[in-house]
């Protein structure tokens, strides 16, 4: 496995813009390695349905079989951390780069919402805890580029934990932070109207 895996290709893009397949890698990420029997189980979907995704990540490089144990035959990530990002060089890179941010997208406010509204079971702390910020900045494009790597730093102890079970603390739990830098009004030029 190495440790990060970045593309812009529009075919790799688009074989990963799938809610099924995003599902299986983030699986995968806080498994190590799974089954298609453990993914079904996991996700509620069918062993056919998990087993042909999971060939599917295979045959575009994002996952790969790990070392068959008796009759299991277990799937990893070829990388720790994948990057997905356009490529206005490449034909197409640019359009599969935003089918797969919005598929994306759709899954982790899917996500956030069944989060939302189990906050009712939640303890006082784990209650505080969750937030939802939303901040108007006004930046240069490096500018936010540094934002989004002050917010990577910020994040990565954390994210180590994934991979070193015995770094988190007794009380740990999952969870998710999302991170999305934007433009707010149209790029200079063009007639669309701020909304």
């Amino acid at each position: 496995m190495t440790d990060h895996l970045d593309t812009s290709d529009p075919t790799r893009m688009r074989a990963l813009a799938h809610p099924l397949r995003l599902r299986l890698m983030e699986l995968l990420g806080e498994l190590g390695e799974a089954t298609a029997t453990t993914c079904a189980d996991r996700t509620g979907e069918s062993v056919a349905s998990c087993s042909f995704h999971l060939r599917q990540l295979a045959k575009y490089g994002f996952v790969e079989a790990a070392e068959q144990r008796g009759r299991e035959k277990p799937w990893r990530r070829t990388a720790r951390h994948l990057t997905t990002r356009p490529d206005l060089d490449v034909p197409g890179s640019l359009e599969a780069s935003g089918e797969l941010a919005r598929i994306q997208l759709a899954s982790v406010l899917g996500r956030a919402d069944d989060a939302l509204q189990r906050l009712a079971d939640e303890p006082p702390e784990w209650l505080a805890a969750t937030t939802l910020q939303t901040r108007t900045l006004w930046v240069t494009a490096s500018e936010l580029q540094a934002v989004n790597e002050a917010i990577d730093a910020l994040l990565e102890p954390y994210v180590a934990r994934v991979d070193d079970p015995g770094a988190r603390p007794p009380d740990a739990r999952r969870a998710r932070a999302v991170a999305l830098t934007h433009p707010l009004d149209p790029a200079p030029g063009t007639t669309e109207e701020p909304s």
